[in-house]
């Protein structure tokens, strides 16, 4: 009787692949695979730090504000033309009353004007920016948390303020003929303050600005009282003494002193612990409102 072998399916052990398994047909998927790459997705995911993903999201804030001409001339050139003014402001003062020297005062105005243009109005304009765009909503959907998205998109701006105000102290020493600063701790301490002071105050105002083109609105209020109360334009000491007392509830007053302290030297521990105590106050101030009013995405 002859042998029908036409339905015989050979097994091939050099490929398993083609033994028929009844537990495990062919073209459905392994549990045991699928499981492992779950795992090696979890984690890649596991092995992420705050670090990366902060750098990765600065970087991302970077490129955009490079591609941004209109936010990019603010921040470069905004802070050398608003000196440029300042220097023919404080020309015909008398600064012998705040103890400062023309120099001096030019680097303390010109450190504020940096944190006031490149920190405040520049990421004002850029959460709102985001927020109109829906990236602040994407960015929630992932593992990064709501103080890491907005540290991440307010780095590229504390970076680039703290070097321009290196920048404005060492053209002061070297072109305006000013001292080096007297207590630079003072000076890194008040700068370093006053980029957390305003960072805060950007996320602030965001809340209530609606569009991009409004932030030069929303922002300028800040701007007036600061320029012409806190010390950017005018030496806190040549003010009279019912205006002076009244400034130094003002955000950037704290700030200022700080920073006037640093280069000038001179300050008593009373005023400077003062300063720095109105600098707190604003930032959680700053921060309860972020909290309380802050938003993701859209008014609609």
């Amino acid at each position: 009787m002859k042998t029908d072998t036409a339905n015989t399916m050979p097994t091939n052990p050099a490929n398993p692949a083609s033994t028929a398994n009844p537990a495990n047909p062919a073209g459905t998927a392994n549990p045991a695979g699928t499981a492992s790459a779950v795992a090696a997705v979890s984690g890649a995911r596991a092995r992420t730090t705050a670090a990366g993903r902060l750098g990765a999201l600065g970087r991302a804030e970077l490129t955009l504000l490079v591609r941004n001409r209109t936010a990019l001339f603010v921040a470069l050139l905004m802070p050398v033309a608003m000196v440029g003014a300042l220097r023919g402001t404080l020309g015909g003062m008398d600064l012998s009353e705040a103890g400062l020297s023309l120099g001096e005062a030019l680097m303390t105005g010109g450190v504020g004007t940096v944190l006031i243009l490149v920190v405040y109005l520049n990421l004002t304009s850029a959460l709102v920016a985001r927020r109109e765009e829906l990236v602040l909503k994407r960015l929630r959907t992932g593992e990064v948390s709501d103080t890491e998205i907005l540290a991440g998109t307010a780095l590229p701006a504390a970076a680039l303020a703290l070097a321009q105000s290196a920048l404005v102290v060492a053209a002061g020493v070297a072109l305006l003929g000013a001292d080096a600063p007297r207590r630079p701790e003072l000076l890194v301490a008040g700068t370093l303050l006053g980029t957390v002071v305003m960072a805060a105050l950007a996320a602030a105002t965001s809340a209530i600005t609606r569009t991009v083109e409004s932030a030069q609105i929303t922002t300028l209020p800040l701007f007036m009282v600061s320029a012409g109360g806190s010390g950017l334009f005018i030496p806190l000491d040549l003010l009279p003494d019912r205006v002076a007392s009244v400034c130094e509830l003002l955000p950037m007053t704290g700030v200022m002193r700080l920073v006037e302290a640093g280069v000038g030297g001179g300050a008593d521990a009373g005023r400077l612990t003062g300063a720095a105590l109105g600098a707190l106050a604003w930032t959680v101030i700053s921060v309860f409102a972020v909290r309380r009013w802050f938003r993701w995405e859209p008014r609609r």
